[in-house]
């Protein structure tokens, strides 16, 4: 294997030109850092992660802080957490896995993803020193990816109308933060553009409390009418719920959820959802912080990525 030694005999340089070609690269001139690189590619050397790590007082660790109870039969977490190890692998960073915010502290890092970040927390995320970016929508200026939440409704409420349902009713989840607000308005200013007025129900995000919910209003709910979820858990309940009372789905009514990560395929018809691209979204976050990290916590603003609608069994065809 080459080493640092040969790289500055090749590019006839010191190894303190090279090592500061890989650590310090804007204290070099332009040339002098492709002459470098040239002699590194010759020698396919490749730089030790750990010695250039330590070089720029780094760890190559970054932890990832999850504030919400979890589903673990759910494959939610576990296809964004490979997004995230796929976006450090390229740069040789680490990941450490915490659930228990009084730990993120513990031990080094060179920056922080959270996810299940409420309001309320705001005044703890601005006492973290830390680079850090959030997995979701905020309204108090911290760095963040998640998907567009208000284009997913948008897209779920016009496909409602597209397929001719005269009601569109929007169940909703009974928290008051930024990614249910976004989905809200998704709908709400779908139907008002179609001189429509909306109706809105919110609850927790379970599928029994949605499937309860139906059944204790299901006298208020005309035939041709079309639920549009702000998850896949609470449109699953309606599903049960519609069933259990002999309405027919997709004729008369009709489902559509928001995640499109599991529950969609195992409900029974399988429901139309707004589909999160989430491995993708995990791919996003680890891009951003270790940018974030790289340009010494300089703020990086906002990613949203595009949902997709995937019509399936609970909408007509």
């Amino acid at each position: 294997m080459a080493t640092l030694s040969d790289v500055a005999k090749e590019a006839n340089v010191s190894k303190m030109t090279v090592s500061r070609v890989i650590n310090h690269p804007e204290q070099v001139t332009e040339d002098l850092r492709l002459l470098v690189i040239n002699a590194m590619k010759t020698l396919n050397y490749r730089p030790n992660s750990a010695a250039k790590a330590l070089a720029q007082n780094r760890t190559n660790v970054v932890k990832f802080l999850i504030l919400e109870d979890i589903d673990t039969t759910e494959p939610y977490y576990m296809n964004l957490l490979f997004g995230i190890a796929r976006g450090l692998d390229k740069q040789q960073y680490a990941l450490q896995l915490i659930s228990d915010r009084d730990k993120l502290n513990a031990g080094n890092a060179d920056g922080y993803l959270i996810t299940g970040a409420r309001t309320k927390d705001s005044e703890w995320l601005d006492q973290l020193e830390k680079p850090l970016v959030l997995y979701g929508e905020n309204r108090y200026g911290y760095d963040f990816v998640d998907t567009d939440n208000k284009l997913g409704e948008t897209m779920a409420t016009e496909y409602a109308l597209a397929k001719n349902y005269q009601s569109i009713i929007f169940i909703g989840i009974d928290v008051k933060e930024p990614f249910e607000y976004s989905r809200e308005a998704g709908y709400i200013n779908t139907l008002q553009q179609n001189g429509l007025l909306p109706r809105i129900h919110r609850m927790a995000n379970r599928s029994h409390i949605s499937q309860g919910f139906i059944n204790d209003h299901w006298a208020e709910f005309a035939r041709n009418t079309c639920f549009v979820c702000a998850s896949d858990r609470l449109a699953i309940g309606v599903v049960r719920a519609i069933l259990a009372k002999g309405g027919r789905i997709p004729d008369d009514f009709g489902v559509i959820g928001h995640d499109g990560v599991f529950l969609d395929q195992v409900s029974n018809p399988q429901l139309t959802t707004v589909q999160q691209q989430v491995m993708s979204l995990g791919e996003h976050l680890a891009r951003m912080l270790l940018s974030k990290i790289d340009q010494s916590g300089a703020q990086q603003g906002e990613v949203l990525l595009t949902p997709q609608l995937v019509a399936r069994g609970t909408t007509r065809p």
